[in-house]
């Protein structure tokens, strides 16, 4: 991409996918901390940190994805046609909602839950988990260590989660990518998804994801050190160790 169009090709695209996860992470991390407490101490006290983990996550991506899916159409439909289906985030929203309503930016919704939600529940419940066994492993508390170490363990912690959350919704990815890009007018999502598998097969919904591992593990680590060094900015304590 980069011999043949350089830095605009390899960046195209980049304009839905900055407010698209800007939104979607603002929601995600924020709704986050709300139901891990709603849950966690006002309706079930006592349960399972994990379970709470992962129901906290669950419905943090649940109203976090409405906000991400208009932006995931414009992006993949830009970045997965030929020639593109738009130059701009502007040009993109404008002509599919002059085709299809509203209802053509969310028409991956239900795929991108399939995605996300087992996405963030393994990257939040996979994070306070290994978060908690470093600090274990490291044999003090994490009140004994400084604000620079305790986010260097949320940036290890958040590697090893992103690893996890890649292989989790890798096949769902590859899946909306391909529903946005080539869902027939009038077709069902069951009958698009049915006939694109039987396209590409089983084999066909792991395409890619090495470089996926790569991309989510790193970019998973640098989120919950940036998520931890704003909290630490406001006098907050660190996410997980507790």
């Amino acid at each position: 991409i980069f011999a043949n169009e350089g830095l605009r090709g390899v960046f195209f695209g980049w304009a839905p996918t900055l407010v698209g996860y800007s939104c979607q992470g603002a929601g995600k991390y924020g709704f986050y901390e709300v139901f891990k407490y709603y849950y966690g101490e006002k309706l079930f006290p006592n349960a399972n940190k994990t379970v709470v983990y992962l129901g906290a996550s669950a419905s943090a991506e649940f109203l976090a994805d409405i906000a991400l899916c208009p932006f995931e159409a414009v992006k993949v439909r830009m970045q997965t046609t030929l020639p593109p289906y738009a130059s701009s985030l502007r040009e993109g929203w404008t002509k599919v909602t002059a085709k299809e309503g509203m209802a053509g930016l969310y028409k991956g919704l239900y795929p991108l839950w399939g995605r996300q939600i087992p996405y963030t529940m393994v990257k939040f419940a996979t994070f306070e988990t290994t978060v908690n066994q470093i600090y274990k492993t490291l044999g003090k508390p994490k009140e004994s260590y400084n604000a620079l170490q305790q986010t260097g363990v949320s940036f290890l912690g958040g590697y090893i989660a992103g690893i996890g959350c890649a292989v989790i919704s890798h096949p769902a990815d590859v899946m909306v990518s391909k529903l946005n890009a080539d869902r027939q007018p009038g077709e069902s999502g069951g009958q698009a998804m049915s006939r694109i598998y039987g396209n590409i097969g089983f084999r066909g919904l792991w395409n890619g994801l090495p470089v996926r591992i790569a991309m989510i593990g790193t970019l998973t680590a640098f989120q919950w050190l940036i998520y931890d060094s704003f909290k630490v900015s406001l006098g907050l304590p660190t996410t997980g160790g507790h």
